[in-house]
């Protein structure tokens, strides 16, 4: 197996495997080449997920996937792990990025390429969903956010599985999401709720209106002027508001292996390794 990194991954996630390391990113075609070179399947998982603007995005969502493509040219199969957000184009440069990756890759690899779209991911390394699990273990009050219907969740490591059984399969010739066993995904108050369990708390709720969460996304808007990125923009509030984050059954994979997360175990996990690995202290 080879991977390609800026350097030599050392995490504990790491110590059952010995890969080789191809030490590059999207922009070093040569290391691209490197990578690709007579490999059976291409797994492409690289991506921003937050930037300042459309053309930042776009430089690594999708000329860095146009470069993969190139580069896995020869390839019999390479799986693109988009994401979900890819359905709805229109809601943000992420999700506008992810689709133009799609199309920018199927434009170089025609049927052989499987195209992975992952609901909200989490479990051990992810720090978007940390301030979530922060706020439910030291506030007595959690948000409800009014107008979200549906978010499919789903585990890193059943992610990871699911994506390893579609690069073992055939190309599958569409977009195939991932997720755990609840398809129609989740309320927020089901989230929040087992947010708090996870971290040994029963909160009370208190509902947010969804311009309140507008309001804070386009008040962030401006401090990208100052060169941050923050990760409440408006348009990742058009994202979080979306009413439906479901997964429909044509969406599924054929005989996608269970799940072994549900979002209880899931979450209780995912506190497990903040704390083992101090990013969080309560």
């Amino acid at each position: 197996m080879r991977v390609l990194a800026r350097r030599d991954p050392i995490d504990p996630l790491w110590s059952d495997i010995t890969p080789e390391v191809v030490i590059g990113d999207l922009g070093d075609e040569a290391a691209l080449a490197r990578l690709c070179r007579g490999a059976d399947v291409v797994i492409h998982t690289a991506g921003l997920v937050k930037a300042r603007s459309r053309a930042a995005f776009d430089a690594v969502n999708v000329a860095g996937a146009r470069r993969v493509a190139l580069a896995a040219a020869q390839a019999p199969h390479v799986v693109f792990v988009s994401s979900l957000t890819a359905r709805e184009p229109h809601l943000s440069h992420y999700s506008a990025s992810k689709r133009a990756g799609e199309a920018a890759m199927a434009e170089v690899l025609g049927e052989r390429l499987t195209i992975a779209r992952p609901c909200a991911i989490y479990g051990p390394g992810d720090r978007e969903l940390l301030p979530v699990f922060h706020a439910a273990a030291i506030s007595p009050v959690l948000p409800l956010l009014s107008g979200v219907a549906r978010v499919a969740m789903i585990h890193v490591e059943d992610a990871a599985r699911q994506t390893a059984m579609l690069a073992a399969a055939r190309p599958s010739g569409r977009p195939v999401a991932l997720c755990d066993a609840r398809v129609d995904g989740y309320s927020w108050r089901e989230l929040m709720a087992a947010a708090a369990r996870a971290c040994g708390r029963t909160p009370r709720f208190a509902a947010v209106p969804k311009a309140l969460i507008h309001a804070i996304g386009i008040t962030n808007d401006f401090t990208l002027l100052l060169g941050r990125t923050p990760m409440l923009t408006s348009a990742k509030a058009r994202e979080l508001l979306h009413p439906d984050w479901a997964v429909a059954s044509g969406e599924l994979m054929g005989q996608a292996p269970a799940a072994i997360y549900d979002l209880e175990a899931g979450f209780s996990a995912t506190v497990a390794w903040y704390r083992s690995a101090a990013w969080m202290k309560h």
